[in-house]
Parts: structure tokens; C-alpha cells; sequence
């Protein structure tokens, strides 16, 4: 599965990058459809975020790695390469520019709520 990353460069700049999440593991449901899955992780933190109607964040890093689900409305990122990406509800991206510069972030449209799954430091994808 491919999902956006974007992340610090050892410039202290930021950029977008295509990762793939590997599903490399399967099983079998009680119906006989095989279900593909990536390997699992317990996330420290686990939280419901709203962001407000017309917010605009000027440049700021990550609190932490973490998966990025896109609940309702449309959030807009900003990398220090003047690249801008928009995702919607039932998107995926991964913020990982914890050091440098860091991203701008716009909500667009009205409020945005987000599912923030923070990855464990030693957890690779």
C-alpha cells in the first residue's frame, strides 16, 4: 500500500516521498476471503485530533513519526520545496520531518479531524 511521507533532509528542508506499507501478511477470513495485512504495532498514543476551520500553521516539525488518517475534511501540507499536497477523508500520510524546518499545514474548507497513530521509535517501514 502507498502512502505519503514527507520528511527532513539532512539540509534541515523538507520533501514529499512515496513509501510502500508492506502487506505481507495473510489469513484467511471464516467467509474464504484472504485478507492481506501489514505487520502490526502498538502505538504509544493513540488520538482523535479536530483542527480548526481556517487554521493555517506557519512552518513547524512533526511531534512524532505517526500514521495520519484523514476522518473528515481537507488538510493541505506545505514541504520547505514549495510542493503542496491535499488529502481527504479515508487518506493515509505519514509526517516523519520530526528535526529541521519542518511543514506548513492548512485546513481548507472547514475543520479537519484526523486519527494520529504515532509510531514506536524502533519501528521501520
Amino acid at each position: 500500500m502507498q502512502i505519503i511521507s514527507f520528511q527532513a533532509l539532512p539540509d534541515g528542508e523538507s520533501q514529499f516521498r512515496e513509501i510502500e506499507i508492506p502487506l505481507g501478511t495473510s489469513r484467511d477470513d471464516e467467509f474464504g476471503h484472504r485478507l492481506w495485512m501489514s505487520a502490526p504495532y502498538t502505538s504509544p498514543a493513540v488520538q482523535f485530533v479536530e483542527l480548526p476551520a481556517g487554521m493555517d500553521q506557519d512552518w513547524h516539525c512533526a511531534p512524532a513519526r505517526q500514521i495520519v488518517v484523514v476522518l473528515s475534511g481537507v488538510i493541505e501540507v506545505e514541504t520547505t520545496d514549495g510542493r503542496r499536497r491535499q488529502w481527504r477523508a479515508g487518506e493515509v500520510f505519514l509526517p516523519a520531518d520530526v528535526t529541521g524546518r519542518g511543514h506548513r499545514t492548512r485546513c481548507l474548507g472547514g475543520a479537519v479531524r484526523l486519527l494520529f497513530a504515532p509510531l514506536p521509535s524502533d519501528f521501520s517501514l
